[in-house]
């Protein structure tokens, strides 16, 4: 269902999908050194507003492999109204339920436990504000002091030209979002995350639109990295099982905590795409 976009909504939009395409290419490249022919299978979707009028949609793609035990990177641009009690809970839509969201999601659970898995998501929202957000975290069941320091340093050159303390800033905010009350544990290894930086002028916009790409760059640049240098270490039967334990976490976040999956399931989005995060194969003790 077609949405009609301003100059800044198209940019974004092409710039998240473009950033799918990139991302996609690279994880099935490493499934063809892994000797696997495994790749993405797209499912566009269509949303119908609460009202009843078209809302746009989106795109799920959904990857099985030999490295990647199940990957998912969705985009969607959608519109419309919010629901008026969700209204209230959304950054400048109490005033006005019209909203606007583009964005690219990203969850890859990975076959091989030394393996980490890896959520990224960077998005562009217009209610009576307009502002940019997302971030990158490390989810690794082993976790490896090289691993998470190389993610890490990518993701703090990645913000130094934003500011000195931009990274640190972010990546507070990660260490604050990505913990699990109920468990009294972190989800992963952290990373950044950031939300509501305001598009007040062009010049802001500017500024935070290269914020957000220089993000999706970072994390293309270092992943696929961090993959290559696991995915080929032998492993145990008890460390796989510890694995499918860890992922009860992740599940558990997603399910209880996650901003997106709150966000997507309020405004009428793709149940099969909003879930596309979930573990294939999770353990609970």
């Amino acid at each position: 269902m077609t949405l009609t976009l301003d100059t800044r909504q198209q940019a974004a939009r092409t710039w998240f999908e473009s950033l799918r395409d990139r991302i996609c290419a690279a994880f099935e490249e490493i499934e063809r050194e892994a000797g696997s022919s495994a790749d993405f299978q797209y499912s566009p979707w269509d949303r119908t507003d609460h009202d009843g009028s078209p809302g746009g949609g989106g795109v799920r793609g959904v990857m099985k492999g030999r490295v990647f035990e199940k990957v998912g990177v969705n985009v969607s641009t959608v519109g419309g109204r919010f629901n008026p009690e969700f209204a209230k809970t959304i950054h400048g839509a109490a005033e006005d339920p019209n909203f606007f969201a583009t964005g690219i999601s990203l969850v890859a659970h990975m076959s091989n436990p030394h393996v980490p898995a890896v959520h990224m998501n960077t998005r562009y929202l217009v209610t009576t504000k307009s502002w940019f957000g997302g971030g990158a975290d490390l989810n690794p069941p082993i976790p490896y002091e090289e691993d998470t320091a190389d993610f890490h340093a990518r993701l703090r050159a990645a913000c130094a030209p934003y500011g000195p303390d931009v990274y640190e800033k972010y990546r507070a905010w990660a260490e604050d979002y990505f913990w699990i009350p109920h468990r009294g544990v972190h989800r992963g290894v952290g990373g950044i995350f950031y939300d509501h930086l305001e598009n007040s002028s062009d010049a802001l916009f500017e500024q935070n639109f290269a914020l957000t790409r220089d993000v999706g760059d970072a994390f293309l640049d270092i992943f696929p990295k961090l993959v290559r240098r696991r995915m080929s270490m032998e492993f145990t039967p008890e460390q796989k099982q510890a694995q499918r334990r860890w992922r009860g976490l992740y599940a558990e976040f997603n399910l209880v905590y996650d901003r997106g999956t709150t966000f997507g399931l309020k405004t009428g989005g793709n149940v099969d795409a909003i879930l596309m995060s979930l573990p294939p194969d999770v353990a609970w003790d």
